[in-house]
């Protein structure tokens, strides 16, 4: 059976197997600071570990209900929020002139492109907050009557 487990400040992907007896963990893929389960992550246990079955439907499942935003104090909330001033901080400070003189057109082409998509992708989750769709129904209605 695999399972998400978390060690320090990284979650891992591991599986139980039994071997002469004894329960061993194989570590099938570490999924980082935050733990997601991308197409990259199944390709990469499925090519290394080919024998081991593993239900990923469920295991994305237990992930997603493993982040809870509903307290204002977990570690999750409070790094969301953290990485949200940071970047809010970044762009802040970036102004067009600076993709003018910059030494590599491709670093700003792809600054360009990271940017609409992170507008596209705020367009989206405040479509679905403003509807009240979703986890922030209530907090999206609550928002909008001030």
């Amino acid at each position: 059976m695999a399972f998400v487990r978390r060690k320090g400040n990284a979650f891992y992907l591991v599986h139980n197997v039994r071997r002469g007896g004894k329960v061993l963990q194989l570590h099938l893929a570490r999924l980082g600071d935050r733990a997601r389960i991308t197409e990259r992550v199944v390709r990469e246990v499925s090519k290394k570990h080919p024998f081991v079955e593993l239900n990923w439907r469920a295991l994305r499942e237990q992930i997603n209900s493993h982040l809870d935003l509903g307290d204002p104090d977990s570690p999750a909330v409070q790094k969301l929020v953290a990485a949200l001033r940071t970047l809010n901080m970044d762009l802040a400070d970036l102004f067009p002139p600076i993709l003018r003189i910059s030494e590599s057109p491709a670093v700003a082409r792809e600054l360009l492109v990271q940017l609409r998509l992170l507008q596209s992708t705020l367009q989206v989750k405040l479509a679905q907050f403003d509807h009240g769709r979703g986890r922030f129904g209530v907090a999206a209605a609550h928002l909008r009557r001030r």
